[in-house]
């Protein structure tokens, strides 16, 4: 078919002859003019009626006699254009061609693109734009934490600024202003009396008072710390605390501590000549000369706290359990060793020689049968408070009274039932080699350490736990330059090998030198460690993966009953709301409730089990436990932190585990994480912890190392709900949900855990590792300014123009803030204003007026 098939007019039976219509086919041919012949496309219709055989009439004759006698005109029919037009071939061909190529070039353009753009982003070198700011940021700030002891109320009629209950109108903030102007020109103004804390009724000093010998700072038993002062009430106003609970704990609430009660027995308030610190000195400070009423002044000039321990133990030996020998240090044959050689002179000779002796007592008083009269007592465990520190660490005034009131509250005031030892990294050994030479090791000591706390110190290095614990695979899962031997993957490893090397501990403290405590410290270690030991383990790992919001959730035992109830039954999270919408992958889908732990979670290979006929074994069934299994025993592990699940979660550290076999689909073992490595841990878990790591080489990263071990071997590790306050005012509901979002209400278990991404909701919280309220709230405690606010002008002046209603809008004029007892983290870098030291001060001599 070609283009004339598209004309109408043409006939549809190319194989006619094309004649003229009345042309005489017999008459004698003879050339016609062109016009006289006819097109039969013009007459098409016509001819086939003439030419068909029905026509009778038409004859030879007729036909001649029909033959027009003039040549007929020809008219030009107008043809129409056809609707599509053919490309050649040819043309078609490089078209094809051109857009083939255009089309790959595109592809393989946006394949380099890609790839560019994630190498840069890889490396950094894109500015990603700001994230949009997180919804809390909208919440406005909390300003009751800042009022003073001239504003005190009893507990009993405190109108919290928050937790707010719904319905309740909105807080008028001038209120809570007691609108008594400070005047420097008034002697006397409406100041409560401070009380010595070891007086407080619900103090562990009364509550539960112990007999022992009493511990003094000197040889002669005569200098004595002076306690610690309270003031009754909180501020007007005060906020509660969003997480944790005072009342399950035992720890006081209706009362308040400001700097100089807190401080003042430690050397603040008073100059370096009279054997203070110089700092403290100015500012408002009406009433604190009462921290020294019935206790004088400490001149803590040339302190020793390392004999000062070794004495208030020997004094109190007969309380405690034998101490074990210590570990052997591995070496050959020595001539001077035998039953009379002398020991080596180290810090722990004159300890060492003194146990010997008063070990030797109490085994003679033990041989002794005990009678009705007199029965054997139990002998008390010991533990050991040890704070993490590095030899670069710049020793601040803060840092010295708050390491001080650590050892009086703690080995002090327990009679010795707690030491204080410092833990400090040497990081760079190869230019202190102190393990080549004991006079560097005792040199590094003296450039590094402050006076009255050198003896303190137990050095350790990277290269040291390299060489203790050999062969672990490392993952190096935060780049190269933090291997798992170092100090942020490793840390676990000193503590390890710090336990190893003092058996004379059945408990180890793992502190942190940024921790501060508004309260006293042996009323919270001792009633943090009472509480822990009479939980239940029945529901004990569930209840440990979540915070305990008492606005929220009620009682303790309503937050037990929740738990179960959602660790059974499942909640509807993220992990599981499209298992019932039709078509969903059943093979992905999980059952919402959980399996409850109950005894040891092992690893699914069995050989990475390690020593489990050493592992504590239920004593019934879970249905059948009344909630008696672990009650009265103590805990191998204490933390200030929920102990998640990092499985699913966004937290970055969550597969640093190395060790055991993933493969063969074992998967990942099962672990528990907690954030912030202040903990307490049983000799028996540190002591697994070492031999697992040193023979079976398995680790993770210190957060997580203490739980996993704890989890897979059954021990007993409970998280304690402390108070812990807020700094803006959340929706007490959307924060439990923020919180608790992970897996069936928990805190992990699900990639909308609040540890990971969505860490940031906890900066405003005064306990987490990168909190941004606690290092402010302490510092405007101690009178210093934040962000232009609070100091001593704040502290002493109202200022009438100031409406109230948020931070800087503060009147002030309160007096010093009082905080109740709180744990408070990270506080780092406390600047204080401190006198020169007269030791420094140059003598200018008098110039001669006649010269």
């Amino acid at each position: 078919m070609g283009l004339r098939s598209w004309n109408p007019l043409h006939s549809r039976d190319g194989r006619q002859s094309r004649l003229p219509l009345y042309e005489n086919l017999n008459a004698p041919s003879k050339e016609r003019d062109s016009n006289d012949s006819y097109d039969d496309s013009d007459y098409d219709g016509y001819s086939d009626n003439s030419s068909s055989p029905g026509n009778s009439r038409v004859t030879s004759a007729s036909v001649s006699t029909a033959t027009p006698m003039m040549s007929k005109r020809t008219f030009a029919v107008p043809r129409r254009q056809p609707l599509t037009y053919r490309l050649p071939n040819k043309v078609v061909r490089y078209l094809c061609f051109g857009l083939t190529s255009f089309i790959l070039i595109m592809i393989f353009t946006l394949i380099r693109a890609s790839h560019n753009e994630n190498k840069a982003l890889a490396e950094g070198k894109i500015e990603r734009p700001p994230p949009a700011p997180p919804s809390w940021e909208t919440f406005p700030f909390l300003t009751r934490y800042y009022g003073g002891i001239r504003n005190l109320v009893p507990f009993s009629q405190n109108d919290p600024e928050y937790p707010r209950s719904k319905g309740e109108p909105p807080v008028d903030k001038l209120s809570y202003v007691n609108n008594s102007n400070w005047k420097p020109d008034v002697e006397e103004r409406n100041l409560p009396a401070s009380k010595e804390y070891i007086r407080y009724p619900q103090s562990v000093f009364q509550v539960a008072p112990e007999q022992f010998q009493e511990c003094f700072l000197d040889k002669a038993n005569k200098v004595r710390v002076p306690p610690i002062r309270y003031y009754e009430g909180r501020p007007n106003g005060f906020p509660e605390p969003v997480l944790g609970s005072y009342e399950l704990l035992g720890l006081p609430e209706d009362i308040c501590f400001e700097r100089y009660g807190r401080y003042g027995p430690y050397g603040f308030g008073y100059s370096v000549r009279s054997g203070g610190l110089g700092t403290g000195e100015h500012g408002e400070k009406e009433g604190f000369e009462s921290t020294w009423d019935k206790v004088p002044r400490v001149d803590w000039t040339g302190m020793n706290w390392a004999d000062t321990q070794r004495r208030c133990y020997q004094a109190n030996a007969a309380r405690y359990k034998a101490i074990q020998p210590k570990q052997p240090s591995p070496h050959g044959f020595y001539i001077g060793e035998g039953p009379a050689a002398v020991t080596l002179q180290t810090r722990d000779t004159p300890l060492a020689r003194s146990l010997q002796s008063t070990n030797a007592t109490v085994k003679e008083k033990n041989s002794e049968p005990a009678s009705e009269a007199n029965p054997v007592e139990k002998k008390l465990p010991r533990t050991a408070i040890v704070i993490r520190c590095w030899d670069e660490y710049f020793w601040k005034e803060e840092d010295v009274m708050n390491i001080r009131s650590l050892i009086s509250e703690l080995a002090l005031a327990s009679g010795g039932r707690y030491d204080v030892h410092l833990l400090v990294q040497v990081k760079n050994d190869a230019a202190h080699p102190i393990w080549a030479d004991a006079a560097t090791y005792q040199r590094r000591i003296e450039e590094t350490t402050p006076l009255e706390f050198r003896g303190l110190v137990t050095f350790w290095t990277e290269t040291q736990m390299l060489s203790l614990y050999q062969g672990i695979f490392d993952l190096f899962t935060r780049g190269p330059d933090l291997p798992v031997h170092g100090v942020y993957r490793g840390l676990q490893m000193a503590m390890q090998y710090f336990a190893y090397q003092h058996p004379e501990y059945d408990y180890y403290w793992q502190w942190e030198m940024d921790i501060r405590y508004t309260g006293h410290y042996y009323d919270l270690l001792t009633k943090v460690e009472n509480w822990t030991k009479e939980q239940p383990r029945k529901g004990l790992w569930e209840r440990n993966a979540r915070f305990y919001l008492p606005s929220v959730h009620g009682t303790w035992e309503d937050f037990k009953q929740m738990t179960r109830v959602q660790s059974e039954m499942g909640t509807t999270g993220a992990d599981n709301i499209w298992d019932s919408i039709p078509g969903a992958d059943k093979q992905q889908q999980t059952g919402r409730g959980e399996k409850p732990i109950w005894g040891p979670e092992r690893p699914k290979d069995p050989k990475d089990w390690f020593e489990p006929e050493d592992d504590p074994v239920p004593e019934t069934t879970y249905e059948k436990d009344k909630y008696v299994w672990g009650v009265g025993e103590e805990a191998d592990y204490i933390t200030f932190n929920p102990m998640f699940d990092p499985e699913g979660t966004t937290w970055g550290l969550a597969d640093d585990i190395t060790g055991y076999n993933t493969t063969e689909g074992n998967g990942m073992p099962p672990r528990r994480a907690q954030i912030i490595t202040a903990s307490r841990m049983s000799r028996r878990l540190l002591m697994k912890m070492h031999r697992e790591t040193a023979f079976l080489k398995h680790h993770a990263f210190p957060e997580m190392w203490p739980g996993t071990v704890a989890l897979q071997h059954g021990y007993k590790a409970v998280f304690v709900p402390h108070p812990l306050y807020v700094d803006r005012e959340w929706p007490t509901e959307l924060f439990a949900r923020t919180l608790n979002n992970g897996r069936n209400g928990a805190t992990g278990g699900s990639r909308t855990s609040v540890f990971g991404q969505r860490e940031h909701n906890l900066i405003g919280l005064t306990w987490f590792y990168n909190s941004g309220f606690a290092p402010n709230l302490y510092r405007r405690w101690l009178g210093l300014k934040v962000n232009n606010d609070g100091g001593e002008e704040f502290e002493m002046t109202v200022d009438e123009s100031k409406n109230g209603t948020s931070v800087n809008q503060m009147r002030g004029g309160e007096g010093r803030m009082c905080l109740p007892p709180m744990l408070l983290h990270p506080v780092k870098d406390v600047e204080l204003p401190v006198e020169a030291n007269p030791e420094d001060t140059l003598e200018i001599p008098e110039s001669d007026p006649g010269a």
